[in-house]
Formats: C-alpha cells, sequence, structure tokens
C-alpha cells in the first residue's frame, strides 16, 4: 500500500492528505474497506499514532494525528471550544450567492427523534459558477458552482447537510446528493468520488503556542483530480460546454 502524504511533521503531530476513499480508522459499518489512515500511517512512521479529528471517507484534504496521548487530549480540546479553522473546497450542484450562511441545528444521524439538534454554523463563499447546457435529470441544463466552507461547528456530515438544506448538495454526494447528477458528473470527468476537500486547516500548536497552518493545496501531487476538474477546457465548444464564470 502507498505511504501517505505528509505535509507536516515535528516530535508531537502529524499532518497528512487524506486521500478520497479512506477511513480515518476501522469501523464495522464499512467492514469491506482495506484502507484506513490510523494503520497506515501508523505503519509508516513506526509509532503509534492519535487520531483528534475525521473526515468523511469520501472527502479528501488535511487530516492531522497527535504522536502522544497528551497532545492528543489538547488538540482534541481546541476542536471542542471551536478554535479550530477549518476551509473546505466543495462542487455543488446548482448557483448559490456570492456569500451565505447556514444556521441550522443538525441532530446527530443516529440520534434518537427526542434527542434536541445540535447548533451547526457554516459560512460559505462561491469561488467560480458553470452552466453547461446540457439537460440532466428533469433540469434543461446543469449549473454548478466551486465554493469555500467554513464551518465554525463540526457535526457528522456538517457541510453535506448544510448544503443539502439550501438544496446545493455536493457533487458526488450519495447520501445527500442527486443520484442522476452525480452519475453524469462522475461519467462526465471519469471520477466516481464526493468533490469535498479539506483545504486548509489552522490550530495553536499544543506545545509551542505558535498558530500553525496546514494546506493541502490543488498544486499537491496528491490532488491530481481537483487540478483536472479546475483546468478542464469549459470555453463553448461544438458539445456545448460552458466558461467557467468567477463569481462576483
Amino acid at each position: 500500500m502507498s505511504a501517505l502524504p505528509i505535509l507536516f511533521q515535528d516530535e508531537h503531530l502529524v499532518a497528512i492528505h487524506k486521500p478520497a476513499g479512506w477511513l480515518v480508522h476501522r469501523t464495522g459499518l464499512d467492514a469491506g474497506e482495506t484502507r484506513f489512515v490510523v494503520q497506515t500511517l501508523r505503519d509508516q512512521l513506526g509509532q503509534p499514532v492519535y487520531p483528534v479529528h475525521r473526515l468523511d471517507k469520501g472527502t479528501s484534504g488535511v487530516l492531522i494525528m497527535a504522536l502522544s496521548s497528551a497532545v492528543a487530549r489538547a488538540l482534541a480540546l481546541q476542536f471542542e471550544h471551536h478554535l479550530v479553522t477549518k476551509t473546505y473546497l466543495a462542487w455543488v450542484r446548482g448557483w448559490p450567492e456570492d456569500h451565505f450562511e447556514v444556521d441550522h441545528p443538525l441532530l446527530r444521524e443516529d440520534a434518537p427523534p427526542e434527542q434536541a439538534a445540535q447548533e451547526a454554523f457554516t459560512t460559505f463563499e462561491c469561488l467560480a459558477r458553470l452552466e453547461l447546457p446540457i439537460p440532466v435529470d428533469r433540469y434543461p441544463s446543469t449549473r454548478v458552482a466551486l465554493l469555500h466552507a467554513r464551518p465554525t461547528t463540526g457535526r457528522r456530515h456538517q457541510i453535506r447537510r448544510h448544503l443539502k438544506h439550501v438544496s446545493h448538495p455536493i457533487i458526488g454526494d450519495s447520501t445527500h446528493g442527486k443520484g442522476a447528477h452525480n452519475r453524469w458528473w462522475a461519467h462526465r470527468l471519469g471520477v466516481n468520488r464526493l468533490w469535498l476537500h479539506a483545504l486548509r486547516l489552522s490550530i495553536t500548536h499544543p506545545v509551542t503556542q505558535v498558530q500553525t497552518a496546514w494546506e493541502s493545496s490543488l498544486t499537491h501531487p496528491a490532488n491530481a483530480d481537483w487540478r483536472h476538474l479546475l483546468t478542464e477546457d469549459w470555453t463553448i465548444r461544438e458539445d456545448g460546454l460552458a466558461l467557467l464564470q468567477t463569481a462576483r
């Protein structure tokens, strides 16, 4: 199994690029999976690693692990108290506003009905829009947009559920998205994945107390699928593809 790309490492923690399709750790909910970040990184570094947050299986991007239980506890507190700044890229259906916020409480997906929803807040910025004069499902054309998503809270599937809530589901989201659109884009791009990427993560280093940020930039070799998406020739051609339009 190939090594996981390391973005940063010191004696206290390690930041990696998590590929799309990898689970952070083993779970009985996906018994057929064989790729796990925790076990692979442990073997790669030759020492125990301690997860302090997670990314969905389908999400790529920055993931940090502690290299001791004490650092893991300190990092977990930053996540718990919303002291971590996270920026994601999302490729979504439709044309949202240039800037918008979603303040929509979320129930835990496995919670009993009587349990109260937890507060959940995400801000979004539209970076670019694209319209293809190609009918998909019941729509006469296909509209998609590229967003920055910045969640303040950290609920499970928060960005995916918030975008579904405002009718702009992420392309490739088999749970919260639209099957016809997902299949069309998978065929068009030759990539079947959730188009959500953890681009940047900023924390206070738990030992040095220095504000530190790591980025899984789209120039990184591990992000070839995103570069393919964003450097595709979207100029108007005989097949009807339209220009990628910068949001204003």
